[in-house]
């Protein structure tokens, strides 16, 4: 009995350690207060956004939820009130598998809310299949959406500058890329869903990288984030014969959404880093991503045949 306690012991030590040093992550530090300043933060129902609203939220932002599902968007902002204690969090309905649903987002809120302060592109989506647009539904939801979404509100964050603009990406990037005969066409099965996954991330860092270049001169900055990985819902989308696995190992091993909220939170209140307008921050700090991501002419390209896709260009 003894080594097999011993054994534990030393395994559950092991663990604690990795834990602390590697899975959990840096908190971030900055003390922001955005009491005047709004926020739209995507997917801010559950997980990875809700945790980053909540934050803001306790930091006295006007915070609105733009999120697909009402009923549990109005739930996040009754928890997110009671729990912050700031009765300034609002739901408005917003579906980035629709790009007519981003226009109306947008043209509601402009209409409605006199700033924008900070932008967070948070939601994202793992499933298969197209929508009525015809796009890859990953690619949609992931980056077409929130290129749309950002295009409209773009006017209004150089209006209230000082202003932020933080893409959730991945490191998944590093799988990424960005064929573009094929970008747009829909797929099916697991591999491809994933393959997909990965472009989708790699346009948001390129995304973050052609805007920052755009923005140039302006008082408006962009970050492209890598939460680490993070136990959210966005995994729920796997094949059934696969979830029991994945549960034990994101328990395991991956951040809960508090920790996993701690970068993006960071890009969006940490001062002094608008000269890294534009990179990739990994654990509330910047980072190189993979050379694909890094590409300027690709990011450019990629730029106008968005623009294309969602209507914005000819």
């Amino acid at each position: 009995m003894a080594p097999v306690l011993l054994g534990f012991g030393l395994l559950l030590g092991l663990y604690i350690l990795l834990y602390y040093n590697c899975i959990k992550g840096p908190k971030c530090r900055a003390q922001t207060s955005l009491r005047g300043k709004t926020v739209v933060i995507t997917g801010g129902n559950t997980g990875l956004g809700k945790m980053t609203a909540l934050d803001l939220a306790r930091r006295r932002a006007r915070v609105i939820l733009a999120c697909r599902d009402r009923a549990r968007g109005e739930s996040a902002v009754y928890d997110i009130r009671r729990e912050s204690g700031n009765n300034e969090v609002l739901f408005m309905s917003l579906d980035l598998a629709s790009l007519d649903s981003v226009r109306a987002f947008a043209e509601t809120f402009l209409r409605s809310e006199p700033r924008l302060d900070i932008l967070i592109n948070n939601a994202g989506g793992v499933g298969a299949g197209g929508r009525k647009d015809g796009f890859n539904l990953i690619f949609q939801v992931n980056h077409l959406g929130h290129f749309l979404l950002t295009h409209l509100l773009l006017h209004r964050l150089e209006r209230s500058a000082p202003s932020r603009v933080v893409i959730v990406a991945s490191s998944a990037h590093q799988n990424g890329q960005i064929d573009f005969e094929t970008l747009q066409q829909p797929v099916e099965g697991t591999l491809q869903d994933f393959q997909a996954y990965c472009n989708s991330k790699l346009a948001n860092i390129l995304h973050a990288r052609e805007l920052a270049n755009r923005l140039e001169g302006t008082d408006v900055t962009c970050y492209a984030v890598h939460p680490g990985l993070v136990n959210t819902e966005l995994f729920r989308f796997l094949p059934i014969w696969l979830r029991p696995l994945f549960v034990l190992i994101s328990w395991l091993f991956f951040r809960d959404p508090t920790n996993g909220a701690q970068t993006s939170v960071y890009c969006a209140t940490q001062e002094g880093i608008e000269m890294y307008s534009g990179r990739y921050f990994v654990d509330c700090w910047v980072q190189d991503p993979w050379p694909q991501a890094r590409d300027d002419a690709v990011a450019r390209k990629l730029w106008e045949v968005s623009e294309k896709m969602v209507g914005l260009a000819a």
